[in-house]
């Protein structure tokens, strides 16, 4: 299978306000949500967005921080198995600081994560 985009990830350092913000550009969104640690939500054409607090992503990643700037957005692949992910992570890994046809230089690719 190909890797393809399946979720837009957001991470916050306060739910209830990001999830107020979304729903003010018309978001349906449960109030319960704000409590929760992750929240995910299903775009029109079925992409999904999500939103993670950042001890969630601490969870996984110890040692990750808060961005002085940008940084907070993530794209997920959907692959259709762990075995897959790791293929791809191997093969992207392979390749990061080659260049391209075009001559620019492949960026070292996150950690994985399943």
């Amino acid at each position: 299978m190909t890797p393809r985009l399946d979720m837009i990830g957001l991470v916050v350092s306060d739910m209830a306000a990001s999830l107020a913000f979304y729903r003010r550009l018309g978001l349906n969104l449960p109030p319960e949500a704000d409590g929760l640690p992750h929240v995910e939500a299903v775009l029109p054409g079925g992409t999904r967005i999500g939103w993670d607090t950042e001890e969630v992503i601490r969870s996984f990643d110890p040692s990750w921080t808060r961005p002085a700037g940008e940084g907070r957005v993530g794209l997920a692949f959907l692959c259709d198995s762990p075995d897959e992910v790791d293929a791809l992570y191997a093969e992207l890994t392979a390749c990061a600081g080659q260049p391209t046809e075009g001559g620019e230089h492949v960026p070292d690719p996150p950690a994985a994560v399943r």
